[in-house]
């Protein structure tokens, strides 16, 4: 079979639709032949069913173009498992950007209206900008070629979280956390804010970002005012204290109880249902709070999933410059949800 390289694609003769495209779901008619990508013509060479292209075999092929042996692993993996895919390129899958491949489910190919997965290869060095990510699988290639994917999408945040309970309580700011000397019962009992300091509750403890929260609700009032919760913040946490407290309003907002996550190694453990602290179930998620701008790595990606994973919880992430810190907040806080998949 003639094949021949055309700049990023390979042209087979017009037999090769029928052989390769109809039957098996490779490459993209165009005037009566069939264009192939570079990777499914590595995949096409390494199972042999073409000789060569332009006097290539497979070894020669996979070198002729920067981050395909990559490619080519995730699409003979795939394949492997039972997959269609068809390479991301303009008229031959929708909204190509930002991605190398579209999945389809199994069973179904190019030729059928269904996408299971937008995937995106990386390797494990690659850095990643957050923006980037909400509805793609990442498929990351490690320094031993092994595969890992994980599966992002941008996650509906909501609760039915008790309202804070009556207003003008006296709070003073004591090292660095709040404390509410005189209680009203609903602050913990109802409305899980801050820790009880025994368990006839004669004071309440809490933590900055619930004081300032809780401050600009008009439930907590300081000798300082609000101003002065958010000072000791600062000066604690410097601009992260913004951006946790506007992710702290985002989810208080939304009927969601945040707690500190430090014993998992995130900023909050979150509640989205809970009718009293005696009932308490298991929070569900970590959330990890990051500015818009970050990038990450995808070997910190998979050390945040694996430890959300053993404690059974899904590891979220909130993004926010940390502005507007009012009860509004959820307007500028984005999340971003990131599980291991199992093709």
């Amino acid at each position: 079979m003639e094949t021949h390289v055309e700049g990023e694609t390979v042209r087979v003769g017009h037999t090769g639709r029928e052989q390769f495209y109809d039957a098996r779901g490779y490459g993209h008619p165009v005037d009566g032949e069939l264009s192939l990508s570079r990777v499914e013509t590595a995949h096409l060479l390494y199972r042999g069913d073409i000789d060569s292209v332009d006097g290539m075999g497979f070894r020669e092929f996979l070198a002729t173009e920067d981050g395909l042996a990559s490619r080519f692993l995730v699409y003979k993996d795939l394949r492997d498992r039972g997959f269609y895919l068809t390479p991301a390129r303009e008229a031959w899958v929708d909204d190509p950007d930002g991605i190398d491949f579209v999945v389809y489910p199994r069973g179904d190919g190019p030729w059928d209206d269904t996408v299971a997965y937008r995937v995106r290869v990386v390797a494990e060095r690659d850095p990643v900008p957050a923006a980037d990510l909400g509805d793609v699988v990442l498929a990351v290639v490690d320094e031993e070629s092994e595969l890992t994917y994980l599966e992002t999408s941008r996650p509906e945040v909501s609760g039915t979280a008790a309202e804070p309970p009556e207003h003008g309580t006296d709070a003073v700011l004591l090292d660095d956390r709040a404390v509410v000397w005189e209680p009203p019962e609903r602050l913990h009992a109802a409305a899980f804010y801050g820790q009880p300091l025994d368990d006839d509750r004669t004071a309440v403890q809490l933590s900055l970002v619930e004081g300032a929260y809780l401050a600009a609700q008009g439930v907590l009032s300081f000798p300082g005012g609000r101003e002065s919760v958010l000072e000791l913040g600062r000066d604690a946490e410097g601009d992260r204290f913004d951006r946790r407290l506007a992710v702290y309003t985002a989810l208080r907002t939304s009927g969601v109880v945040p707690k500190t996550g430090f014993k998992f190694g995130a900023e909050f453990r979150t509640y989205a249902d809970i009718s009293s602290v005696e009932e308490l179930g298991h929070s569900e998620r970590l959330v990890r709070v990051l500015p818009t701008d970050h990038t990450f790595a995808p070997r910190d990606l998979s050390l945040d999933i694996r430890l959300a994973h053993g404690v059974r919880k899904e590891m979220v992430f909130a993004f926010t410059d940390g502005i507007g810190h009012e009860p509004d907040a959820s307007a500028d806080v984005e999340w971003l949800s990131v599980q291991r998949l199992t093709p």
